[in-house]
């Protein structure tokens, strides 16, 4: 009763947040509706939650809830350096590195002028000293460097892009942040240096390289109590927790060693806990057998880490002073946009890249999140006179790349020719068509009982002409190689079923060309080697693996032997159909209303790819496939209105 009577407040402001944090994260999933990034969502819904708007979230939540802050610190930072993956940046390593001076280097320069010439117009700056002025400048171009790997990876995951471009692009911003760290530690050292008014001395920059030393150290040897904790038989979610806490344990031993030192010889020590943090996970992904396990982990947590990060950010904001510093924040955007177009420019032309990737060379690295903000909420603890409206102005332009930066990397990479999203499933042309590819038995079976079903089917094979008995009512297709040329010939734009009967690798061409340049609605995968699963599941293929099918069947039919036998089609006249729904004048009628024959029941409705839990009000809309079991007869009649 002690313990919960000392912090019932805290667990007060906890129980609220997680709920407010559960409301934030279905609220953020609007703004992906309208092709916004989700952290801008969760941003947003902080602020409504937060203290000057519903005030759900009081002021003081964000010192009360600073372990939430710094725990998810660590993860981000965790994040960025597993994406650091040595052997997969080695192919453009050239490209890479002059990318990250251009992106690196000039942006910095060129903001920190820039934000330093501009003082006497930022309000929070113009009265400052000008060693303090100089301070800001270097801090806020160090901010302007920094880039949000996650949100790379996401629109690099949505476009399942891939080509040079796109290593360059992902090294780069890997890199930049895990320099950006080193480069933060020193100006904020620097900044301290001039704001106190000491002279600054040689000695100071040894003792910044000393400190950045014993922080490579320190990660280091946390990377290693990762290894070792990934190295444990129990569960995954134990170890998450356990990861978790190491990386807030960073920053618990940093303040502890900051105050030691100080105590003891009178000068602190600062060690960085976003660096530390960055190291053990470039350790752990690069140096030990653990890095699948680490990923997996990373990804499995990162959205509830993100939804708690970025909804106390927002609800931190002092929206008080965002409404007069606007203005700033756009001056900044557009101070930051000019610096990284002339830093695209200069990389890639000592890099030597293409004139194209010169062009579009900066729009991956507008996009800001995670290592920006925690940087910015760093610098409010450590200056708290100016540092929250500096903060505020950060984030506020962090907000506006947001909402500019990924739309012109997704542009970018599909101007060249980088993008391989899904194409525009065709529009149904009243003939069911399917092609299969491989010639066998079994293909051969499948052909004749889609016809049966009145599909128009093809079968094609690399085998020569002439070699194969050629049944009479089944077109054969002799192909030579797997082509956008091939499947045009076949008219695979009008098809509404592929289906892949050869080997996995041929079987991943044929998915992975129907996906990107057809947007077949079905494609069908006869799975050869396990291990190749996943690969199939992202282009969204329906995967069958002959391991595990016939026990899978004899499963059923012990359990529903009914139902599998309806599958079968061992029931005689009865089968199952998915409808399209075609037929305008269907669109918004409810499933009650529809005028079914007295043999026919609806199994489910499919809606954007995703089944939909329907009841007898649920509306049709265009596009809808609804799964319908009768007999042959009233299928056929019913297929002729969702058509038509």
């Amino acid at each position: 009763m002690d313990f919960l009577g000392q912090h019932k407040e805290l667990l007060v402001l906890i129980g609220g947040f997680l709920v407010i944090a559960v409301a934030a994260n279905q609220i953020a999933k609007v703004f992906q509706q309208i092709k916004l990034p989700l952290i801008t969502g969760l941003i947003i819904s902080g602020i409504l939650a937060g203290p000057y708007v519903l005030g759900l979230i009081p002021v003081i939540s964000s010192e009360r809830l600073g372990f939430i802050n710094e725990m998810s610190l660590a993860f981000i930072a965790f994040a960025a350096g597993a994406e650091l993956y040595l052997r997969e940046l080695r192919s453009r390593i050239k490209s890479i590195q002059w990318n990250t001076f251009g992106q690196l280097v000039v942006t910095f320069v060129l903001g920190s002028l820039a934000v330093f010439f501009l003082s006497p117009y930022i309000e929070y700056m113009a009265d400052l000293s000008m060693a303090a002025q100089a301070s800001v400048a270097i801090l806020t171009g160090t901010i302007f460097v920094a880039r949000s790997p996650a949100s790379a990876i996401a629109v690099v995951n949505e476009l399942r892009a891939k080509g040079p471009f796109t290593q360059t692009v992902m090294g780069v911003t890997v890199l930049k942040d895990f320099l950006v760290i080193i480069l933060f530690a020193i100006n904020l050292s620097i900044a301290q240096t001039l704001i106190d008014g000491d002279e600054f001395k040689f000695w100071s920059i040894l003792a910044i390289i000393l400190e950045l030393l014993l922080s490579a150290s320190l990660g280091y040897f946390l990377g290693r109590l990762i290894a070792l904790v990934l190295s444990q038989k129990f569960g995954t979610i134990y170890k998450l927790l356990l990861v978790l806490l190491l990386g807030y344990s960073a920053y618990l031993f940093s303040g502890e060693f900051r105050a030691m030192t100080l105590a003891y010889w009178g000068h602190e020590v600062i060690l960085e806990p976003l660096l530390v943090c960055i190291i053990a996970s470039v350790f752990v992904t690069n140096y030990t057998k653990y890095r699948p396990e680490f990923l997996k982990i990373l990804h499995d947590a990162g959205p509830t880490i993100y939804v708690a990060f970025f909804t106390l950010t927002g609800a931190s904001m002092s929206i008080d002073v965002l409404a007069g510093v606007w203005f700033v924040a756009l001056i900044l955007f557009g101070v930051r946009l000019i610096t990284m177009v002339i830093g695209g420019y200069v990389g890639g032309s000592l890099a030597k890249d293409p004139i194209d990737y010169r062009h579009y060379g900066w729009m991956p690295y507008i996009t800001q999140a995670g290592v920006a903000l925690g940087l910015s909420t760093v610098v409010a603890n450590e200056f708290p006179e100016w540092g929250s409206q500096f903060s505020t102005v950060v984030i506020a332009v962090i907000v506006i790349n947001q909402f500019v930066g990924p739309p012109l990397f997704k542009w970018a990479l599909q101007k060249l020719g980088e993008d391989h999203s899904r194409a525009a499933t065709p529009e149904f042309d009243g003939i069911r068509d399917a092609i299969i590819f491989g010639f066998e038995p079994q293909s051969v079976a499948l052909a004749k009982q889609l016809l049966s079903k009145d599909w128009k089917v093809q079968v094609a094979t690399f085998k020569q002409e002439g070699t194969v008995e050629e049944p009479d009512d089944i077109p054969i297709r002799y192909i030579k190689n797997i082509d956008f040329e091939t499947f045009m010939s076949m008219d695979a734009d009008k098809t509404e079923a592929i289906v892949c009967m050869l080997s996995d690798k041929m079987n991943f061409r044929i998915a992975e060309l129907a996906y990107e340049k057809f947007g077949t609605r079905d494609v069908i995968v006869r799975l050869n080697d396990r291990s190749n699963y996943d690969g199939f599941l992202k282009l969204g293929a329906k995967i069958i693996d002959p391991s595990t099918a016939m026990v899978s069947l004899m499963d059923h039919f012990v359990r529903s032997p009914q139902a599998t036998s309806l599958l079968l089609g061992m029931e005689g006249d009865q089968d199952t159909r998915d409808l399209e729904v075609l037929d305008p004048n269907l669109h918004g009628i409810t499933l009650r209303d529809l005028r079914l024959p007295a043999d026919v029941l609806i199994l489910s409705v499919k809606r954007g790819g995703q089944g939909i839990i329907s009841h007898g009000y649920t509306r049709l809309r265009i596009g809808d496939v609804v799964t319908f079991v009768g007999s042959n007869k009233s299928l056929d009649e019913l297929t002729l209105r969702f058509d038509n």
